[in-house]
């Protein structure tokens, strides 16, 4: 995305998840017991019967790659612990692409693109086929706590395996809720699911063709989101603030968004609103917003963003101030819950391809 809406999407880092809407062969040198290629990576797993566990990293920019590498993957408890369980593969986006040959960065991009990553650092376990079933970030606590958060969520493919397994016995509704709740228990992005478990998609499609389980129904939500989402880029791209104000205030008339996906486009306006430095407007978009569904995962976040909203409105001229912005944009909340990806820093937009 442009960086003309750098303003209110640095509010991103609050809730990652809350703002959908503003929403390679590794490094030529990857670390030591790290393979840089990923078909030989798979093969490998395959034959000494491992997972993979695969690191999207910055590693020369993202400031919590680089502390993951420090505090975790550079130690022995670490390459003890992890040594008879995975493959260890690095992904690499460095900000100096010197150290990528032409290869390395096409196959960067398209593994980044296939498994729907969205920051840095990403961590994937998946089977020796490269099927995701579980994904981290950096956590607090050093090498060995990681290591048996890893045991924990390497437990999530033998559940996977599971619930498949009892899903195919069933029948009818009851199958299709089986494999949703799945689906769900992986906690991925929705791309790496309709990437890598389409055909359960297509189970629960046919299992429930009335749509009982509401599965078919959050899908149309999720690719109507990523419509607007790409549509709202467009004003992003023009730095055009207005037109995208008009945009979303007409999104949120129309209708055809409910619940979380209504939340998420409404509150785009409360980000378009603070880029204005118009801060009252966009706290009572936020409490707009919150109303839609309060008890939902980002209905909750709200007064996180409010909290923010507030410093804004106190120091307006100094909302981009370096230390300030790095702090969000390296994670400065919390560390994410163990099963799920981190999207902490991303690459800056004219990096990306």
């Amino acid at each position: 995305m442009a960086q003309h809406f750098a303003k209110f999407m640095k509010l991103n880092a609050i809730s990652c998840a809350a703002l959908v809407a503003i929403h390679c062969i590794g490094s030529a040198f990857a670390a030591e017991g790290w393979s840089s290629d990923f078909e030989a990576a798979k093969k490998q797993a395959a034959e000494q019967k491992k997972d993979l566990l695969i690191d999207f990293t910055g590693s020369d920019w993202c400031g919590w790659c680089i502390k993951l590498n420090d505090e975790v993957f550079k130690k022995d408890e670490f390459k003890a612990g992890v040594k008879d369980k995975f493959v260890l593969v690095e992904i690499d986006f460095p900000q100096d692409e010197k150290k990528l040959s032409e290869a390395t960065k096409k196959q960067n991009e398209a593994l980044q693109e296939k498994y729907g990553i969205k920051g840095f650092p990403t961590i994937l376990l998946t089977d020796a086929e490269g099927k995701p079933f579980a994904a981290t970030g950096y956590e607090e606590g050093g090498a060995a706590k990681y290591v048996v958060m890893l045991d924990g969520l390497r437990a999530k493919k033998t559940k996977r395996d599971e619930a498949f397994a009892a899903a195919a016995k069933a029948e009818g509704v009851e199958q299709a809720k089986q494999y949703v709740a799945a689906l769900k228990a992986m906690e991925l992005e929705d791309e790496t699911v309709s990437g890598f478990y389409g055909d359960i998609v297509e189970k629960i499609k046919k299992a429930d063709p009335k749509d009982e389980s509401g599965f078919a129904k959050q899908l149309e939500m999720k690719s109507k989101l990523a419509k607007f989402e790409e549509e709202l880029n467009g004003y992003a791209e023009k730095d055009d603030t207005e037109g995208a104000l008009k945009f979303v205030e007409k999104t949120l008339a129309e209708g055809g968004f409910e619940g979380e996906a209504k939340q998420q486009v409404a509150l785009t306006k409360a980000m378009v609103l603070a880029h204005q430095k118009k801060f009252d407007d966009a706290i009572k978009a936020v409490d707009a917003a919150k109303a839609i569904a309060p008890e939902s995962e980002i209905g909750k976040q709200t007064e996180m963003m409010k909290q923010r909203l507030e410093e804004m409105k106190k120091n307006p001229s100094g909302e981009e101030g370096h230390d300030h912005d790095h702090d969000h944009e390296a994670g400065d909340e919390k560390a994410p819950e163990p099963a799920k990806p981190a999207a902490e820093e991303k690459k800056p937009a004219a990096e990306k391809k």
